[in-house]
C-alpha cells in the first residue's frame, strides 16, 4: 500500500472517531479503511488505535504517531502546490517599488512585456527615489542601486550593472577644453546629483584597490538625472551619469564621451524582496525577467 495514503487514511479515522465514517468520506470500503490502519500497524510493529465494537481510541504512540502525520501530510500537499505553481501562469497583483529614472526607462518597459506575455498578472509599480521598507509590506519587489545595507529577511540579487561615464556637451569642451586624466577633471565645474538631500562623489575603479572618490567643483546641484542630462547637453558643466541615459545624446552629438579610455565604474542595480519559504511564481518570472534583460539595456 502507499504510506502517504494509509496516513491520510489513519488521520481521518482518528479525526471522524469511526472506521464506518472515514469509508463514506473517501469513498472506501469499511473493510479497507481498516486494512490501511492494519497495515500502518504492521510496518510500525505497534498498535495505533483501540477498538471495540463501541469506541475506538489512540494508544500512546498513536497519538504521537497521529501527531507526526498531520505534519508529513501538510507538508507532502505544500510540496504538490510549489510544483503546481511551478507551472501555472503567474497571476495576481505584482507591486514593484523602483527609482524614476531607471524604472521608467528600463525596468518598468521589461515588466509591461511581462504582462503582456501574462495577462493575469497586474502591475502596481511606483517611481521613487525613496527606500521603501519591504516589511510594511506595500511592495513585493524594490529595486535598488548602488551599495545595500545588509538587512536581516531581504534577499537581493543583482539585475544590473550601469557603467557611469563623464559626458559633457560640444559647446562646453570648446571653450573650456577637453579633460585627459581624472586629475584634470578638477579643473571643470559639474553639474552633480544630489540624493536624499547629500551629494555623492564621483567613482572610479581602481584594480585591486576601492574606487577612486572624486567630488568635482560644482555651482548646480540637481536630483532628476534628466534634468543633469540637459543641463550638460546646454554646456552647464560636465556631468557623471550611467550610459545607458546618456548614449543617445552621445550618437547624436550632442554630448561627448570624457575619459573614454577610462574603465567605468559600473553602478550596480537589484531587485530586493522578503525572505520567504515559498517564493510567489509572480515575484520569481518578475526577477528573472529583469536580469535576463537589463544587462543588455546598460550597454
Amino acid at each position: 500500500m502507499d504510506r502517504l495514503t494509509s496516513m491520510a487514511v489513519f488521520v481521518k479515522a482518528v479525526d471522524l472517531g469511526s472506521f464506518a465514517a472515514v469509508a463514506d468520506t473517501l469513498g472506501l470500503s469499511g473493510p479497507m479503511v481498516g486494512k490501511h490502519v492494519h497495515w500502518l500497524e504492521t510496518r510500525l510493529g505497534t498498535r495505533l488505535l483501540n477498538r471495540t465494537t463501541r469506541r475506538q481510541s489512540l494508544t500512546d504512540f498513536g497519538r504521537a504517531y497521529y501527531e507526526r502525520c498531520k505534519i508529513v501530510l501538510a507538508e507532502a500537499e505544500a510540496a504538490d502546490a510549489l510544483a503546481a505553481d511551478q507551472l501555472a501562469e503567474p497571476r495576481g497583483k505584482l507591486r514593484v517599488a523602483m527609482p524614476v529614472h531607471f524604472g521608467r526607462r528600463c525596468v518598468a518597459p521589461v515588466l509591461l512585456r511581462l504582462a503582456q506575455r501574462y495577462p493575469a498578472l497586474e502591475l502596481d509599480l511606483s517611481f521613487s527615489d525613496r527606500f521603501v521598507d519591504l516589511a510594511e509590506g506595500d511592495y513585493d519587489i524594490a529595486i535598488r542601486t548602488g551599495d545595500l545595507e545588509d538587512k536581516a529577511g531581504i534577499v537581493a540579487r543583482r539585475v544590473a550593472r550601469q557603467p557611469m561615464i563623464v559626458c559633457a556637451s560640444p559647446a562646453y569642451v570648446e571653450t573650456h577644453g577637453l579633460p585627459h586624466d581624472i586629475d584634470a577633471l578638477g579643473m571643470h565645474q559639474a553639474v552633480l546629483y544630489r540624493r536624499s538631500g547629500r551629494a555623492r562623489p564621483w567613482l572610479f575603479p581602481r584594480d585591486g584597490q576601492a574606487p577612486h572618490a572624486f567630488m568635482p567643483a560644482n555651482r548646480v546641484r540637481m536630483d532628476d538625472l534628466d534634468a543633469i542630462a540637459d543641463a550638460a547637453t546646454l554646456g552647464a558643466g560636465i556631468a557623471w551619469l550611467p550610459y545607458w541615459l546618456v548614449s543617445d545624446r552621445i550618437r547624436a552629438g550632442a554630448l561627448v564621451h570624457l575619459l573614454p579610455e577610462q574603465p567605468p565604474f559600473l553602478y550596480d542595480a537589484y531587485a530586493l524582496w522578503l525572505q520567504t519559504p515559498h517564493l510567489p511564481r509572480k515575484v520569481r518570472i518578475a526577477v528573472d525577467a529583469l536580469a535576463e534583460a537589463l544587462p543588455g539595456m546598460m550597454t
